[in-house]
């Protein structure tokens, strides 16, 4: 999963900003909200991936109970948010 990317972010380095930013799970976020929270959380981090991984640090540290569940989702929303940016991208194409 970490060698899928968008741009030069990896699915896990896109998923820590996801995880570190307001998103609920239970939102059920589309991939236009979840781009805009990468994206705000990557300007909020000043593009640093050292930054980005203390505030997922922070946070694991302040939810250890919550942190795996959370980071399942992030991952997987990411993926899933990929993939559609793919699909639809090949469907502009033909």
């Amino acid at each position: 999963m970490s060698t899928t990317t968008s741009g030069t972010a990896t699915t896990a380095e896109l998923a820590r900003l996801l995880f570190t930013s307001c998103l609920q799970e239970s939102e059920a976020p589309s991939p236009a909200q979840v781009r805009a929270a990468i994206d705000e959380r990557l300007c909020a981090c000043g593009g640093d991936g050292a930054a980005c991984a203390a505030a997922v640090a922070q946070e694991a540290g302040d939810h250890p109970d919550g942190y795996a569940a959370r980071m399942r989702w992030a991952l997987r929303t990411v993926a899933t948010c990929l993939e559609a940016e793919r699909v639809q991208m090949e469907r502009s194409l033909t």
